[in-house]
């Protein structure tokens, strides 16, 4: 009697593949900035310093002085300034009679780059995708085209994110 082994990998191993690799691509995105950040202001911890309640003493023969009450933190805030230069103006001569015509340079936004990670993690859930589609050699044909679809799409959506900021 022989024992055949099994050809598939277990559930639970998938699983777990799956939510490491995705884990580290949400990983790296934070890293290189591409998730949004909360712009939210003020502190989540209570003030410790301030006190939550008197505790009530009892009277004694002698007078204790109050002691001083901490002051509350007060929140600072750095404001960047911007300091403009301008040309000094010409001095009219006569040669210059007539008005001229001066254009103000056209500022251009960079051009959006590729992003690694966007084409990786595009690639990776296309490829997932395409994976579930077909069987034998039409699923292998369907996991590349996947694979390279997502990519494209990642890159197009990571570009788009650029623009945005």
């Amino acid at each position: 009697m022989e024992h055949t082994v099994p050809n598939r990998m277990h559930p639970l191993l998938a699983i777990a593949a799956f939510s490491l690799t995705l884990v580290s691509l949400v990983g790296a995105a934070s890293i290189l900035g591409l998730l949004p950040n909360s712009q939210a202001k003020g502190s989540v911890a209570p003030d410790m310093a301030a006190p939550t309640a008197q505790i009530s003493q009892p009277v004694t023969a002698q007078a204790q002085p109050p002691q001083p009450q901490p002051q509350p933190r007060q929140v600072v805030e750095h404001r960047t300034v911007v300091h403009h230069t301008y040309a000094p103006a010409r001095q009219a001569s006569r040669d210059d009679d007539q008005p001229r015509v001066v254009q103000a340079p056209v500022q251009r936004a960079p051009a959006p780059q590729n992003s690694a990670v966007g084409i990786g993690l595009g690639a990776v859930v296309g490829g997932l995708l395409g994976n579930q589609v077909g069987d034998g050699r039409g699923r292998t044909l369907a996991t590349i085209a996947g694979a390279m679809g997502g990519a494209y799409a990642g890159n197009e959506i990571a570009k788009r994110n650029q623009q945005q900021q």
